[in-house]
């Protein structure tokens, strides 16, 4: 009968098709820490690929603080928060980000991805309803696809369209609206105001996740529903470590009741081992800064606005972004490969984002900024895109797309 299996993934050629071509650019092993500049094959590089938005994962105290928790408490729990994975500084964090998020309580995740699918997969009943920004991050997707519920998706932060898919299910049924914050690619952020006010019309609960928010905007950078002055009328909100606080986790912040709820229902909370050691003092150091320092965040803007006017300047569509994610549309998939490549071989590290996970005419590259950036590596990195930019626009127009 032949092996099936291989054959099937045998037909995958995405992949080789762009390495055949020269443009893979995924995977790209770095020989450093996570920096303004990195080392790639012995290279310096500008890194405008991260997600490291305060800059705090080479910070002293932080990097203090994951090494004393590992001479403290090894470098793993051997086991799920459930039975035998937690420890004080587990329940230490989860009080702190109840206070920072004006929550009740909160529960930790041992990584963003699973604190979307560990709420979503648990949070209603089939007999419920998940609406979906069609924006949002893939971890609220496959949350929701995990879920029992009823998926509806509206246009990406169009209200009218929430409003009428809302006003078209049954009064009775649970109705959670799932959304991004910031958005991860388009770097807008959610209409938190009109989207409350829609959700109390039509009796819906709001979970917001806050990945690209949290360390960004809102007081002392705790996220979407503290920058709107909406943390009330924001049932559950979401967060990650990975991005601006320099660890690795996520959490649900909401009421105590729900906390609750999802300590003992939530199966990617329950079945999987909990926060390393070095990863909760991460945060906990993080969290400090983050609170006590606004100056990162200050500086986080600082840079932002500059490198938007540079792009803006330089002719570049950036679309409707908001937020230290400048997303610098290409709009086609061959020369979205081949600028990111004439940039790595320039020295610069940006991020492609092409079809499926966008549509061909909506192709990008990510251009993000770190706190720690300065506004010379900023100059360096705009010119030579710029300059990349002009090069591939000199070639003849391959019609052939990846």
């Amino acid at each position: 009968m032949g092996n099936k299996l291989h054959a099937r993934v045998s037909e995958f050629r995405d992949s080789k098709v762009i390495k055949e071509r020269g443009l893979y650019p995924y995977f790209r092993p770095i020989e450093s820490g996570q920096d303004t500049e990195v080392i790639i094959h012995g290279k310096k590089v500008l890194m405008f690929g991260s997600n490291s938005y305060l800059g705090l994962t080479n910070h002293p105290k932080v990097v203090e603080a994951a090494r004393e928790a590992t001479t403290k408490y090894g470098t793993g729990c051997a086991g799920s928060r459930f039975l035998n994975g937690t420890l004080d500084i587990h329940e230490e964090l989860e009080r702190k980000l109840a206070i920072y998020t004006g929550k009740e309580a909160s529960v930790l995740f041992s990584t963003g991805f699973q604190a979307n699918l560990g709420a979503l997969s648990s949070i209603t009943g089939r007999n419920d309803y998940l609406i979906l920004d069609d924006a949002n991050h893939a971890s609220i997707i496959d949350g929701s696809r995990l879920s029992f519920s009823k998926v509806v998706k509206y246009s990406h932060n169009n209200m009218d369209d929430l409003r009428n898919k809302l006003k078209n299910l049954p009064e009775d049924a649970i109705k959670l609206i799932a959304t991004d914050g910031i958005f991860s690619m388009e770097g807008d952020i959610v209409k938190l105001p009109e989207m409350a006010a829609i959700a109390e019309e039509f009796g819906a609960n709001i979970m917001v996740d806050d990945a690209h928010s949290l360390g960004v905007i809102g007081v002392n950078g705790s996220g979407t529903a503290s920058h709107f002055g909406l943390t009330h009328k924001t049932d559950l909100i979401m967060g990650t470590f990975s991005k601006s606080f320099a660890s690795l986790g996520g959490f649900i912040a909401a009421d105590e009741v729900t906390i609750e709820y999802l300590k003992h229902r939530a199966r990617a909370l329950m079945f999987s081992a909990s926060m390393t050691p070095s990863s909760v003092a991460t945060v906990l150091a993080a969290l400090e800064i983050v609170q006590n320092e606004p100056e990162h965040i200050e500086k986080l803007w600082a840079n932002t606005h500059y490198a938007k006017r540079l792009l803006l300047e330089s002719g570049f569509d950036l679309g409707r972004t908001e937020s230290p994610i400048l997303p610098v549309y290409i709009r086609d998939n061959e020369k979205t490969f081949q600028i990111t490549k004439i940039l790595h071989e320039d020295g610069v590290f940006v991020n492609p984002v092409v079809s499926p996970a966008v549509h061909t005419t909506e192709s990008l590259i990510r251009f993000s900024l770190m706190a720690t950036h300065t506004f010379a590596q900023i100059e360096e990195a705009v010119d030579k895109m710029t300059k990349a930019y002009k090069q591939i626009y000199s070639y003849p127009i391959i019609s052939e797309s990846v």
